[in-house]
Parts: C-alpha cells; structure tokens; sequence
C-alpha cells in the first residue's frame, strides 16, 4: 500500500472516530435512567424504557466501532495492514475507505 493511500486512510479514520465520538456522547445522554418519579404515565414510561434499550444497543454498536477505528489507527503503518487476516490478500481501498475498520476481504467477510 502507497504511503499517500495509507495517508488518506489515516485521515478517514481520524474524522470518523470524530464523528463516532459525537455520536456516543449523544447515546450516552439517550440511555440516562428513566426516573421512576417521572410524570410520563405507565405506556410512555414503557416506550422510554424501551426507547433506552434500543439506544444502549446503539451505544455498544458505536463503541465497539470506536475500538476497531482506535485498533486500525495503531495499525496502519504496519505492514500486515490492508492485508485480509483469513486469505492475506489485498483489501481493496474502496473498502478500507468505506469500513475502515475491516480486517477481511469482500470474500471472506461473506463466508
């Protein structure tokens, strides 16, 4: 991999763990307790509570992207890195650009 594409790689993970890092501020202030003196009545205090376990869902979605985005950052001067970890072919740039944090090919992330 050319030191230009790994540059560019670099920058994309870095505005992507910026974002992500916005994003879990965001969840983390959606999943707050509901508080059970809360005036909200029995059916909206179920949709909030509901509402919460779908943000925690999210919240540990994006955190486990934020570790991989970390991971791929510590890795990309390696070079193992681009490499798919099952076939040790070339992941394609289009795909490292779009999900960074991918440590497989197209063909062996589907199987």
């Amino acid at each position: 991999m050319k030191s230009e594409e790994r540059e560019t790689i670099r920058v994309q993970l870095e505005k992507k763990l910026i974002r992500i890092d916005k994003e879990i501020i965001e969840l983390k202030e959606l999943t707050a307790p509901v508080a059970p003196d809360c005036a909200i009545g029995r059916v909206s205090r179920m949709d909030a509570i509901n509402n919460r376990s779908v943000n925690e869902a999210a919240l540990r979605k994006k955190q486990d992207q934020q570790r991989q985005i970390k991971f791929a950052l510590t890795q990309i001067d390696s070079s193992s890195f681009g490499k798919c970890v099952s076939c040790g072919n070339d992941i394609p740039i289009g795909r490292i650009l779009l999900m960074p944090e991918s440590v497989k090919c197209v063909r062996c992330a589907s199987r």
